[in-house]
């Protein structure tokens, strides 16, 4: 099984369309936003993937327009 990962650039402009430098604008984009704070009143559990990772899923799915169940095999 092969696992989709930000830290494989190769795979990035496969399943966003965009070239890895424009990914990690997008990702800085998300840091300088708040995407990497969690709030100490939000419910449920952390996040399991890295902020890279949440966001190459994110990317995808606008993208491909895949199901989450798909996404996530």
């Amino acid at each position: 099984m092969q696992v989709i990962t930000a830290r494989r650039h190769e795979l990035i402009k496969v399943f966003t369309g965009l070239p890895p430098c424009q990914f990690q604008r997008l990702v800085r984009a998300v840091i300088r936003e708040g995407g990497r704070a969690l709030a100490s009143d939000r419910p449920g559990r952390r996040w399991a993937l890295s902020l890279e990772d949440r966001v190459l899923l994110v990317a995808a799915y606008c993208r491909t327009n895949l199901t989450m169940r798909q996404l996530a095999s």
